[in-house]
């Protein structure tokens, strides 16, 4: 065994009512709450927190003070997840994107400027991006974020209308107006670049993406990165574990998606339609999966998991955290304690798996 169970993560306070763990000593890939994701491209996902001050009504991960399916929140030690993300690059080659962001917000991490500058300094990392609603964006959080070396913010505002951006990000002290206010002396007072990745929730506000697609143009959101456009326009999806509007009626299919988002492109003269290769993607060598579904493994029990019903897990080599449902209140913890469990998922090197 290559790691501790009772000390691979630590109680490190409360969020919303619900227990925040410290993670120092799991694998940091295998979840996709926190750590690495390598989906194969140049880009990495790095999830530092789960930890949200925002409440989006469209959630697609249950973030936030309403959350109800979650059981657990976690922070990573910084270095342990530098060290992680220096693990995978070495499989991926050099001219990597990090690009933060996570099932919260990465500004809720306590060392966000630590692992931004850590980041910036390995080899193989080029580009440091993170995403934000940006509830807590100011001018003199924007100066430190360009000393640690963050090269672009995905800013994901949903309306420039002050009333519906509230009531879609969900608490009463969220000011767009300030939000874009502070976004635009950004762009025009720092090295760093600002894209807008709105989502688009038909019949809510859909004509809202008018107003940003045209705040972008104005203030040069993108041109720092040198791509094509500033507005990435993401499309609502139910999804398992999040949010679905009341207000929302119908939810769209990826062919209306496009049409609409072709539409827009012609009402406004801005170029919407862009290619991944456009914006920086580029496909890459993948981290080797160490099981597959369908796999019998041999887990060890580490600590609470993210939601309700599911455990934290590694397999005994300590390769691999594993998301594991399917045990009882009674069985759920005793760190160190194994469990012979089936693998049924392993897309991304993302694991979840049920006792065999």
């Amino acid at each position: 065994m290559h790691g501790n169970p009772k000390t691979a993560i630590r109680p490190a306070g409360w969020h919303y009512g619900r227990r925040v763990y410290w993670i120092e000593g799991l694998p940091l890939i295998g979840h996709i709450a926190f750590g690495v994701i390598d989906r194969g491209t140049n880009v990495l996902q790095v999830r530092p927190s789960t930890l949200c001050f925002h409440d989006c009504i469209f959630c697609s991960v249950d973030a936030g003070p309403s959350s109800r399916r979650r059981r657990s929140e976690y922070m990573v030690e910084w270095e342990h997840l530098v060290g992680w993300v220096e693990k995978v690059a070495r499989v991926k080659g050099g001219g990597l994107e990090a690009l933060i962001d996570g099932v919260g917000e990465p500004l809720t991490h306590p060392h966000i400027t630590r692992i931004i500058k850590a980041l910036k300094e390995l080899d193989a990392i080029e580009r440091v991006a993170l995403e934000t609603h940006g509830g807590s964006l100011s001018r003199s959080l924007a100066r430190v974020l360009e000393k640690a070396g963050l090269d672009r913010i995905n800013l994901s505002v949903d309306a420039a209308d002050p009333g519906l951006a509230r009531s879609l990000v969900g608490v009463d002290w969220y000011r767009v107006d300030r939000v874009l206010k502070t976004a635009e002396w950004i762009i025009a007072n720092t090295s760093i670049d600002v894209v807008l990745t709105p989502v688009v929730l038909p019949g809510v506000n859909e004509k809202e993406m008018a107003t940003l697609v045209h705040w972008a143009r104005r203030v040069g959101a993108g041109r720092k990165s040198g791509w094509p456009t500033g507005v990435l326009i993401q499309k609502f999806e139910i999804h398992k574990y999040g949010r679905k509007p009341s207000t929302v009626k119908s939810v769209w299919g990826w062919r209306r998606f496009y049409t609409w988002l072709s539409r827009l492109e012609k009402e406004t003269g801005y170029r919407l339609l862009v290619d991944p290769g456009e914006i920086g993607f580029k496909p890459r060598p993948r981290v080797e999966k160490p099981f597959e579904r369908g796999d019998r493994v041999t887990l060890v029990l580490v600590g609470p998991g993210w939601h309700k019903g599911e455990l934290l897990a590694v397999d005994r080599g300590w390769r691999r955290v594993v998301a594991l449902y399917g045990l009882t209140e009674g069985e759920a913890l005793t760190p160190g304690a194994e469990v012979e469990a089936r693998i049924v998922r392993d897309k991304d090197n993302i694991f979840i798996a049920v006792p065999y």
